[in-house]
This record gives C-alpha cells, structure tokens and sequence, in this order.
C-alpha cells in the first residue's frame, strides 16, 4: 500500500439554500461543480487528461442532480477521459467519496483522482430519511424518526441545556466572522459565476454577523412542532419517536439558530500518487494518515462520529493528544458538543473557524469542504494533525485524519 497525497482543496463559497433568495440558486448543480473542477486544476497545472477518476458526494443524487454528476461535471469541465462516479453516503457523501478516491490511489489502482461534492440544497427535490422510508418491514426495525427531534433526545440524554446548545452557536458565529474578515477562507475560495460570465459569489453567504446567545435564547425550538405533524399515513413524527424513547421527557433545544444552515456548494480535493506527484512537480501539502467509516443506531443517527474518529486514531495508533486541530460538523450543536464531552476534547482545537452553524451544511460537500478548512488552519497555524469527522443519517459518519507535509 502506498501513500496518498493531498495536493489541494477547493470549494465554492455556500450560497443560501433558498431558490428565492440564494446566489448561488439559479445555477445548475453540475456547472457549480464544474467551476470548482476546473479552477483547482488550472491552479495546480493539472494534465487534465491524466485525471484518471472524479469521485464526488451527493447527499440526493435525484432531480436536477440525478445522472452521475460527477461525470457530468467533469465533462462540462472539459475531461472527455475522466470516469466518474456518484457516491450517495447522506452527509458523509464527499468525505466518503475522498476515503474511496484514497484507496484507489493507496492499491495502485490510480495515480491522481479528484474527489469532492456538490449539493443545491436550493432544489425542491430533497431527501428525508423519515418520511422517505416507505419500507414498513425496516420501519418497525428501525422507527426513524426526525433528525432533529434525535438531536433534541440526545440533548437530553447527555444533559445539554438550552444555553449549552445557544452558546455553542453563538460562538460559531462568532469564530466564522472572524475568519472570513481576516480571509482564511480566501485560499481556498473558488469564486462562482453565472452563466454570462458575471460574478454570482465570491464569499459565504449564509453567517448571520451579531448573533448572540441572548438573541438565541429568544427562538422557539423548532422540533416540538414536528411531534404532531404526520410522518406517514399512519403515524406522526411524536408517535414514531414514543416508539424507540417510551420512557423519555424530550427537552427540546435545538432551532435554526443552533443547527446547520441550508446552502448550496460544492468542493474538489486532489489526490495523487508520491510517484506521479514528483514526475509531475506536483507539491503535496498534506497526507491522509487514516480513514474509518463505521454504522450505529439509525435512532441516534448523530452520535456515531465519537466511534468512528476513535477508530480513524487506533487506525494510524495515534491518541486524541496527538491531533492539533478537529473539524466535527455542526449537524446540530449537540453533535460537537457530545463530542468533545467523551474525546476530551477542547473547544480550542475543534471548529476554531466556525461550523455549519454559521457557514451552512450543503449535504453532499460538506466533508471535503471541511477536509481543505482544516487544512488551511494547519498551514496556518503551522500545526501537524487534524481530524475531519461528521455524522450521517442512517446512522453513519466517516472520519479521516491528515499530516501536513
């Protein structure tokens, strides 16, 4: 098995999820795609025709996105040669579709791959695993209930209050405003543009600048609403979750302040081969240490993160003390929260840029958008170790650790 080399990450700037609103909105998915693709190898003077594979996440490859997008967006970037290939992993989607791209490169299969994501959570067509599950066989297995009433029984669970989970955001906020006025998100930043060729965005779009957890504290927690709203033809969201928690009072925290944003966006990360890289000149910044994919509870669908980063670190015998920086996607606050409280691990070192809180979560992109944050920060702090990890519905969450090179 051989090393695989992370030349580079990019990413579009997270439009508004909002077809009314959002920037990024009117844009077909495989042209915010392709814009991505083809900056990333220009600025790294790629042989676009020795790109062997485009592996890319889609958390809803249907609709507008259906039709291996990855394929299509390499084409419309102009890589008649390049295979391409959809990976469907919900959240997890782009980070998953980088660990595949890795091991293709670590069994000698290929030399340089590009893997990334793309999600227009702006699109009318999107995938919920609740109302989705029409398999009533799975269904009494597995009551799945609302994500979000999951966060707010986990909250419970763990003992994590109101002003636990609005603090938290706030400081999001707060962290992501302060890195975007001091442009650490500008390395990495593909500025987006319409079709006529007139710029659509060049910055984030979706931080809310002067949130406080005062203003937090004053929003009505959404998920309780859902309890009585119907799920399917039989049950609504409340009797579902009575099912799997008979016993249990739901504090319900969470609301939009306090969860992810809905955005649009779409990432690339380069993948080479040592031996392609130095033929080619091709500077690696980084390396993939390890990687770890891992299954839980579909319930609890948020807490399998913690089993899988420990599972990326006996991987590569590493320890939590060895890791300089985390990067633990803010699904809802209680995720990072809950993660920190059983890795031990400081809220210095983890999401020191902001989270989807105030950045957004464009489903299908957000592991390799994390993936080139956190590299970033490790350049730019001048640190080693980081640790990428985000949970996925059906209970799911990759995780994958990088050494600055």
């Amino acid at each position: 098995m051989q090393e695989v080399w992370i030349i580079d990450a990019a990413r579009s700037p997270r439009g508004l999820g909002r077809p009314d609103k959002g920037s990024l909105a009117h844009i077909h998915p495989q042209r915010l795609l392709s814009q991505v693709l083809a900056a990333i190898a220009e600025r790294n003077q790629l042989r676009t025709d020795a790109i062997e594979h485009v592996i890319v996440g889609c958390g809803n490859p249907a609709g507008t996105q259906r039709g291996d997008i990855a394929r299509m967006a390499a084409l419309d970037a102009g890589w008649l040669h390049s295979s391409g290939t959809t990976v469907d992993h919900f959240c997890g989607s782009s980070l998953m579709a980088t660990l595949f791209g890795a091991n293709c490169i670590s069994t000698g299969m290929h030399d340089l791959v590009i893997t990334g994501g793309v999600e227009m959570m702006s699109l009318p067509e999107k995938p919920n695993l609740a109302t989705d599950q029409h398999n009533l066989q799975l269904r009494e297995k597995h009551p799945i209930t609302s994500v979000g009433i999951s966060a707010d029984v986990i909250a419970t669970e763990e003992g994590f209050s109101r002003s636990d989970v609005d603090a938290f955001a706030a400081r999001s906020q707060q962290r992501a405003l302060q890195a975007i006025d001091s442009g650490y998100f500008e390395k990495s930043i593909v500025p987006i543009k319409n079709d006529d060729g007139s710029l659509a965005l060049a910055r984030d779009e979706y931080p809310r600048p002067g949130t406080t957890a005062e203003a937090l504290a004053e929003l009505k927690p959404v998920f309780a609403d859902f309890l009585d709203y119907p799920m399917d033809d039989n049950h609504t969201f409340g009797e579902v979750a009575r099912m799997t928690w008979p016993d249990l009072e739901i504090d319900h925290v969470h609301h939009a302040g306090n969860s992810s944003g809905i955005v649009d966006g779409a990432a690339a990360v380069v993948l080479a081969s040592p031996e392609y890289a130095r033929a080619n000149g091709l500077k690696p910044r980084a390396r993939i240490v390890s990687s770890a994919s891992v299954a839980g509870s579909p319930e609890y669908n948020l807490n399998e993160p913690v089993p899988s980063a420990r599972k990326a670190l006996a991987s590569a015998g590493l320890t939590v003390d060895d890791i300089d920086l985390f990067e633990v996607n803010e699904a809802f606050a209680v995720v990072p929260l809950r993660f920190m409280k059983l890795m031990g691990v400081d809220h210095d070192k983890l999401n020191v840029n902001g989270g989807a809180i105030a950045l957004g979560h464009p489903i299908g992109a957000t592991g390799a958008i994390l993936l080139g944050t956190l590299l970033d920060e490790l350049e730019r702090r001048e640190l080693k170790r980081g640790l990428v990890t985000l949970c996925a519905a059906g209970g799911l969450a990759p995780s994958m650790i990088i050494e600055r090179m």
